[in-house]
């Protein structure tokens, strides 16, 4: 072997070891573990899995190690009757707080209900109305059109009779007396 030869490491050829870095505070830590992942971009980033519910231990069906008030019992008995009552409290704890869920839940939906019905109903009411204003419009305009139809067919039998009415504008306002923006 040569003597200026260096060792070589087992693993992949042709890849450099990373130096070691140690991260001083939160960010450059994230800084590193980003830099970790950019380096291959194809490589799946690692997505914890979003942490199950805690469930109590269920409560034992059959006792057998019943603790009384008797007289006699031992110095150990206290710690594990204290375990067993904090284990039931937890217990009960967790049971409350899953029917106040339960509830919330029900509440929330009942309330997106009655939002979707007052939504509906307000939808229903406005377009009510704007069908009313629809036909509002169509039976003015068809009368205006009847009425156009009944003065040509009057102005029709005047000319052929050879009376001539002088025709009226549109407008009868009045001509203004005075001119905006003039001295």
């Amino acid at each position: 072997m040569a003597a200026n030869a260096k060792p070589s490491k087992p693993g992949k050829p042709g890849k450099e070891p990373q130096p070691l870095i140690i991260a001083k505070n939160a960010a450059e830590e994230q800084r590193l573990k980003l830099e970790r992942l950019m380096r291959n971009p194809d490589k799946p980033a690692p997505i914890p899995e979003r942490p199950k519910d805690w469930n109590p231990r269920a409560p034992p069906e059959f006792v057998r190690d019943v603790m009384g008030s008797s007289a006699g019992a031992g110095s150990g008995e206290f710690h594990v009757y204290r375990h067993l009552r904090r284990r039931e409290y937890q217990r009960q704890d967790h049971l409350d707080r899953m029917s106040e869920k339960q509830k919330q839940d029900e509440d929330y939906l009942d309330k997106i209900e009655e939002n979707k019905q007052a939504a509906e109903d307000r939808t229903a009411k406005r377009r009510k109305k704007r069908d009313k204003l629809k036909q509002k419009k169509l039976l003015a305009k068809k009368a205006k059109q009847e009425s156009r139809k009944t003065e040509d067919s009057k102005s029709s039998s005047s000319s052929s009779e050879g009376e001539a009415e002088p025709k009226e504008a549109d407008d009868d306002a009045e001509v203004p007396s005075f001119v905006m923006g003039k001295r």
